[in-house]
């Protein structure tokens, strides 16, 4: 009998044992998947964030980078540019001799077959501007003034406004090429008068008295710069400037009258 109840505990303890086993084994392996499954949905999950982040960096940098074609070729074909050549010299010529109208529509011929020729702009530009036709040379210089930053170009354009009575703009285009070119003492002379057309002479005054520094036997410089003086309330110093004119001119009698009014003031 004992030897009975051990056989059946020994059964029932084998039974609990393959049981827990299964149990253990079918554990192991759930949670094995359960791993496996969140790895690879932590995997997924981080290819798709990685995939979404340099999706949104191509965008950005195509937005960034974005050519645009232009609308035509800037390459002049060879024979295109040899009549252009040929017509530029042409119109030299035509001018050389005085024959303008002429000059004119060589230029013009040469701008329909290449628009943007700088070159054959700049010639009609001065050819305007030489047969006082200032509009025209206006609008040409601001056109060439798209393409170069020449100081030649905004004087030239100072010019054309001043002659139409724009001082104002001719004050600001002057300005523009001093900035350009300091040195030069025909820029500042140049603003200096567009100043006092302005009726700006407080701001003409520091531009002639360094334009007369530089051309002491300008007199025309010296008269402007005597009425500013005048114009300021500084007679003092428009008197001085009308002694450096007297020393130049001693027989211009305007100045002589000039010169008694301020010493009897």
């Amino acid at each position: 009998m004992v030897g009975f109840f051990a056989i059946l505990f020994g059964s029932v303890v084998y039974v609990f044992v393959l049981i827990g086993s299964f149990v253990g084994i079918c554990a192991v392996f759930s949670l094995h998947a359960l791993l496996r499954q969140r790895i690879i949905r932590r995997f997924v999950r981080s290819m798709r964030n990685q995939f979404q982040s340099l999706q949104v960096r191509s965008v950005h940098f195509l937005e960034e980078t974005r050519m645009h074609r232009p609308l035509c070729s800037s390459r002049v074909p060879p024979a295109a540019l040899q009549q252009v050549r040929a017509l530029l010299r042409t119109a030299e010529q035509l001018q050389a001799h005085g024959k303008e109208e002429e000059a004119e529509r060589a230029l013009i011929q040469a701008l329909t077959l290449q628009p943007k020729m700088p070159n054959v702009q700049e010639q009609l530009a001065k050819l305007y501007l030489l047969t006082s036709r200032d509009q025209k040379a206006e609008a040409m210089y601001r056109e060439l003034l798209y393409q170069s930053d020449d100081p030649v170009h905004y004087a030239a354009l100072g010019l054309a406004e001043y002659r139409q009575g724009k001082y104002r703009e001719s004050c600001l285009s002057y300005q523009e090429a001093l900035k350009r070119d300091s040195k030069n003492p025909e820029r500042v002379a140049a603003l200096g008068r567009a100043c006092v057309a302005a009726q700006c002479f407080t701001e003409a005054i520091p531009y002639l008295e360094k334009a007369t520094l530089a051309c002491s036997r300008d007199t025309e410089l010296l008269n402007l710069l005597a009425e500013c003086y005048m114009r300021t309330g500084e007679e003092e110093k428009a008197e001085e400037a009308y002694r450096r004119i007297h020393r130049v001119e001693p027989y211009n009698e305007e100045v002589k009258e000039k010169l008694l009014s301020l010493a009897r003031a």
